[in-house]
């Protein structure tokens, strides 16, 4: 009887690890060891300054799980006002991975604004690729964000 009991303890911690490895990821990317979104730049200053430009800790806010930072209290207010109207869209990820139905990290090094709306990629490579075609591309990821998340 103590090998069946042992036998089924094995299974349980089994089912529970494997479940945890196929649980949701976040809506928001963010980096490996912090909470900062966007890597800690500015979401407000990719449309205002038409660069990306690093936050400051204190002028930060949570939303949706993740810390956002900016420049100043002017951009911080700005978003708070209309967080969605800033937020990179596809919560961060690589747009272009997302029309290929993966997930990969955005990065501000790698962005873009295009009809009013903020797009990273995760690399030169991968966003020379995604201005190859980016209304393509943004029409697949669109019909695959946010369900994503899930799988």
């Amino acid at each position: 009887m103590p090998i069946l009991r042992l036998a089924a303890a094995a299974i349980a911690a089994v089912i529970a690890l494997a479940s945890t490895a196929y649980a949701a990821k976040p809506e928001i990317y963010t980096g490996r060891f912090n909470n900062l979104a966007v890597g800690g730049y500015d979401t407000v200053a990719f449309f205002d300054d038409g660069q990306p430009v690093k936050g400051e800790k204190e002028f930060s806010t949570e939303w949706k799980g993740a810390e956002w930072r900016f420049k100043d209290e002017a951009n911080l207010e700005k978003f708070k006002a209309h967080p969605e109207a800033f937020a990179p869209q596809y919560g961060g990820y690589c747009a272009w991975a997302m029309a290929q139905g993966k997930l990969a990290p955005g990065y501000a090094e790698y962005w873009t604004v295009r009809d009013g709306k903020l797009y990273l990629n995760f690399s030169q490579k991968i966003q020379d690729k995604w201005l190859a075609d980016p209304d393509g591309f943004i029409a697949k990821a669109d019909e695959i964000w946010p369900g994503i998340l899930g799988n």
